[in-house]
């Protein structure tokens, strides 16, 4: 059975991606945005460096939040295995690809702590094209709201999928499972590698717990005026007074 959804206080509802190749960097990051930004995700860039740990237990004794996305996707037993390990650090969501129920399981069942696990559903840098390329011929709603569902039923505490697909994932799995969305862009498209984005506002009106947010703030001329600024439409769309 899943958890209940993570407590976030509003400022947390803002996940930067910390997509950066090393702890010296990942830590001027961090020292750039201040309070700016409270929920960090560490992902495979920063695995590569071998200072991955040294990231998460750095922001941890800062008391930021971590988001570990690694989308693990293996057999089970060795899904689960990771899953053990990585119960002693303090991390608040992992993500696993949502492709495989028995994997679901097995990583459900060895989570013994407090962190949430995400299921994977359709990389928002993939549509309706690219899935075809796969052999699967559905719109990335149906798939990403079935594999939600699968996810559900397997006892995983949410999804990463689009704020596109927010909505009838909520209508289908209800409330109190989790919904991170990713390709996050306040201005609009950016024309990169992102087909299934979506504004801040209307993530949050979909049904979004968080969002991650990349690229819109790291390549800002001021990273901690755009995250401020990203913080202020979230205060809005969550109906929050900012005084």
């Amino acid at each position: 059975m899943s958890r209940p959804p993570l407590p976030l206080a509003p400022e947390e509802r803002l996940i930067f991606a910390l997509d950066v190749s090393g702890r010296a960097q990942a830590l001027e990051w961090v020292d750039r945005l201040g309070e700016a930004v409270r929920f960090y995700k560490i992902g495979m860039e920063l695995l590569a460096s071998g200072e991955y740990f040294q990231v998460l237990d750095a922001l941890a004794a800062r008391g930021k939040r971590v988001f570990v996305d690694l989308k693990f996707f293996d057999i089970p037993a060795t899904v689960a295995g990771v899953i053990r390990g990585l119960g002693r650090w303090k991390i608040d969501y992992c993500t696993i690809h949502g492709w495989h129920p028995a994997m679901m399981r097995a990583a459900a069942e060895a989570n013994a702590g407090d962190m949430r696990l995400l299921a994977v559903t359709v990389l928002t840098s993939m549509d309706g094209a690219d899935l075809r390329a796969m052999g699967i011929e559905r719109e990335p709603e149906q798939v990403v709201v079935e594999r939600a569902l699968a996810a559900q039923a397997a006892g995983i505490d949410g999804v990463i999928a689009s704020g596109r697909e927010a909505a009838p994932i909520r209508r289908a799995t209800g409330p109190g499972f989790s919904i991170v969305c990713p390709g996050i862009r306040p201005g609009g498209p950016a024309g990169d590698d992102q087909k299934r984005s979506m504004g801040v506002a209307e993530a949050f009106a979909a049904g979004a717990d968080a969002i991650v947010v990349g690229r819109p703030i790291r390549n800002a001329p001021d990273p901690r005026a755009a995250a401020a600024a990203i913080q202020a439409e979230i205060l809005a769309a969550l109906g929050v007074s900012n005084q």
